[in-house]
Parts: C-alpha cells; structure tokens; sequence
C-alpha cells in the first residue's frame, strides 16, 4: 500500500509539473490504452509514422544532448547497451528531439546524426518534434523520459529510465533498469510493476 502511494504520488506531481511547465496538463498517453498516434520526420527529411511499426514493440526515448542527466546514460553507455539489446530483439527504438530552435538540446539533422556516430548510438531513427506537439500529447516532461508500446500499439510503461535519479555515472550500475524489465516482461507475457515511474532529467525546452 506504501508503494502504491508512493508511485501515485509521484504521479501526481508529474502532472502537476506539466501543467507548471505550460505542457498539456492531460496528455493522451496512458499506461494500458492505445498510444497515441503521430508522424515526424527524421535527420533525413523522411516521414515516419508510428503505425509503421505496428505489429512490434516500440520504444520512445526523448533526449536532449546537453542535459546531464542524459549525459550520464550515454557517457555510461548505458542507453547504447539498451538501444542495440533492443535491436537484437527486434525491437524499434525511436528517439525523439522536442527541443525548440534556440534552446537548450535543438540540434540540425546533421548535427543529430553526428551525434548518433560519436556517441555510437543506435537508434532505430532520430525524429524532430521541433513545434513540441508529440512530446505534448504524450506528455514528455524531462529528458529522458522514456516510452515502452507494445506490438499491439498498447502503452505499458511511462517513466524514467531507472531507480537513480542523479546525474552520477557511478549510480548507472546497480541502478533497476526499469526499460529493461518494461522489455522483459512484455517479453515473457507479463505485466510491468509498475507501469509508471516518476521520470527525472532536464525539463524539456518547448516551443512557447
């Protein structure tokens, strides 16, 4: 029951924050029903849909280079690890750019693709969601938050990336990996417990 309070407590901050931080307070997304859906383009100037990956499981990564809660993950290579375990397992990892031009974490194609090779990322796709509409319908507070949608287009996670939230290198190992047992569960039938985490890192930089 403590724990129960705890994660609804969490969440209710969550929303709170949202509405402080002039994000829609009610976002689309919820753990148990269908993602929502959207369109964005890529560094390359291609559309892509999230029902073009229906039919398998979807992980959304928002990031924003310069935070150095995200710093920690890739420095660690934490997120690589999880992103190129992901591809193993035929998992479609995108990860999304809601920074507005002239903040904090905006970067050009060219630049996320620099990016992507210098951090030996491994993403599915780096998309743009420059205007902040997709961030806003799911919700996206911080970066990372992180998305798990199942091959049905169900959410079954929203939240942080793990149980840690420092921008310490050091607390990467021995941190619960809540992605990676989001996967593992939806792998082996099971539900995720708990499906929403508070998630932390830096407040994402929307277009006003």
């Amino acid at each position: 029951m403590q724990r129960r309070s705890m994660i609804l407590a969490g969440a209710a901050l969550a929303v709170g924050l949202v509405a402080f931080h002039g994000v829609q307070a009610e976002p689309l997304a919820t753990t148990g029903k269908p993602a929502p859906a959207f369109q964005a383009k890529d560094v390359n100037g291609k559309t892509v849909s999230l029902a073009d990956f229906r039919g398998k499981t979807v992980v959304l990564e928002w990031t924003n280079h310069e935070c150095p809660f995200v710093k920690k993950h890739y420095t660690s290579g934490n997120m690589q690890a999880l992103q190129k375990q992901a591809g193993a397992d035929g998992i479609v990892w995108l990860t999304l750019l809601s920074s507005a031009p002239g903040e904090q974490g905006h970067v050009s194609a060219a630049q996320a693709k620099q990016l992507t090779t210098e951090r030996n990322a491994a993403p599915d796709n780096v998309l743009f969601d420059t205007d902040g509409k997709i961030g806003r319908m799911y919700g996206a507070q911080v970066t990372p938050h992180m998305y798990v949608i199942d091959p049905k287009g169900v959410l079954t996670y929203i939240g942080a990336i793990d149980d840690k939230p420092s921008t310490r290198v050091a607390d990467v190992q021995g941190a619960r990996n809540y992605v990676r047992e989001a996967l593992a569960a939806l792998k082996a039938g099971k539900p995720m417990d708990p499906p929403v985490t508070r998630a932390y890192g830096c407040t994402i930089k929307y277009m006003s």
